[in-house]
């Protein structure tokens, strides 16, 4: 698997620093004038702006040969997406370096990277994690200029350990109210985060509202400030689910929300805490974190996850009467809706499993390089202990009451 060693550029002096923003500024204004060529002529391909390209750019902006093709290339790779717009970059915008342009001293902790000047021989800092990851890196490297500093994002190839299906599957519901919850009765509120934001918003507007030099230094500087939080929040929300989901030999299941914004409304005070909050970005860390340590990671389809009774199988929007609760009309099994949908995905999850268990044996079986074993013969099939996981058994009681929901909610919370 691919990931990416982030390490933070540390040249020893002013004009190192000039000559590396200025190869970064000089290789973005070659790419704006090879995107007006490739506008032009209506040539899109890489082959393609090469040929028409390369000489004039080399010339006229001092370019390696190497460089030169990463400029062409990177036109080529924004027209992929669309060409029904003329692409401009902006003068600080990354660019990509090769091997034959930039070599990695790891012993010395140095890199060896060409510029307009020549070569320099820059330090560079990085994480305990990310010095590990260089040590497999694999291809190119991207040049990045933020907020005053120079950083290298490597990439670096990973073996990728087999996952195994072993009939556990543990379901993950993402929210708002509630950014994660599992089927095996983990809650990760989401009260802390959204008292961060609000906070956040609410400084913001003030600064705004006060429009003076200072206040606008200090949005500057303050503009990373809640990406960086809803990260490492992610992170550490991810990292706890990935590993339960070990420690129990459980695979993974998420719900599919892509187009979620798209697809769902909601009123205007809302708005911004729907949008704002990256319900993809964790899902990725979830996927690549599980892929690691070989993890099965599977995606369903969230419709009907949270009013769908897991006891009974009666599906209606009755069975949902306020936000936080579900209380089946038919059975009467009550308890937190996001513990009822994650329990429900779960269960959607361990049916895709299966069914691609199936057909990987009897594939196998087809071919003749495994015996065909039975999918299912490790699936527990008795019905999860309800009560463990925050949900008062069917049958026990008509609705559950308000106190009782929040007291169900504060026993699975952990977060």
């Amino acid at each position: 698997m691919h990931l990416i060693a982030q390490v933070k550029l540390l040249p020893s002096n002013g004009l190192d620093k000039g000559q590396l923003h200025l190869t970064l500024h000089t290789m973005n204004v070659a790419a704006n004038e090879v995107s007006s060529a490739a506008w032009e002529h209506r040539v899109f391909s890489r082959v393609g702006l090469q040929r028409l390209c390369y000489r004039v750019i080399r010339e006229r902006y001092r370019l390696s040969a190497q460089a030169t093709i990463h400029v062409t290339r990177k036109v080529a790779d924004a027209y992929k997406k669309d060409k029904r717009t003329e692409r401009h970059f902006r003068e600080d915008g990354a660019v990509t370096f090769d091997d034959r342009i930039l070599s990695w001293k790891l012993d010395s902790g140095t890199v060896s990277i060409w510029t307009l000047a020549g070569r320099l021989a820059v330090p560079f800092a990085a994480g305990e994690a990310s010095l590990k990851l260089l040590a497999l890196r694999k291809g190119e490297s991207d040049l990045v200029f933020r907020d005053g500093n120079f950083y290298l994002l490597a990439t670096c190839v990973e073996d990728e350990p087999e996952a195994h299906f072993s009939g556990k599957v543990l379901g993950v519901d993402r929210g708002i109210a509630n950014i994660a919850t599992t089927s095996n009765g983990a809650n990760y509120t989401g009260k802390h985060v959204n008292r961060v934001r609000h906070r956040n918003d609410a400084l913001r507007a003030k600064l705004q509202a006060k429009n003076t030099k200072s206040t606008k230094r200090l949005l500057k500087k303050r503009r990373r400030k809640e990406s960086r939080f809803s990260t490492d929040t992610n992170h550490k929300i991810s990292y706890r689910i990935v590993r339960e989901a070990q420690r129990t030999g459980s695979a993974i299941a998420l719900e599919n929300l892509s187009g979620i914004c798209d697809r769902t409304r909601v009123r205007k005070p809302q708005r911004r805490r729907h949008h704002s909050w990256s319900y993809d970005q964790l899902g990725q860390f979830i996927e690549y974190k599980a892929k690691r340590l070989g993890v099965p990671v599977v995606y369903v389809n969230p419709a009907h996850t949270s009013q769908h009774c897991p006891a009974c199988g009666h599906v209606s929007r009755k069975n949902r009467p306020t936000r936080d609760l579900f209380s089946c009309q038919i059975c009467g099994l009550a308890g937190p809706s996001d513990m009822v949908a994650s329990v429900n995905i779960a269960s959607l999850g361990k049916d895709v499993l299966v069914r691609k268990t199936e057909y990987d044996n009897r594939l196998k079986s087809e071919l003749g390089r495994g015996e065909v074993t039975h999918p299912g013969a490790a699936l527990q099939t008795d019905q999860p202990d309800w009560l463990s996981i925050g949900l008062v058994p069917s049958g026990t009681v008509e609705l559950l009451r308000p106190e009782d929901l929040s007291v169900a909610l504060a026993a699975s919370s952990v977060l």
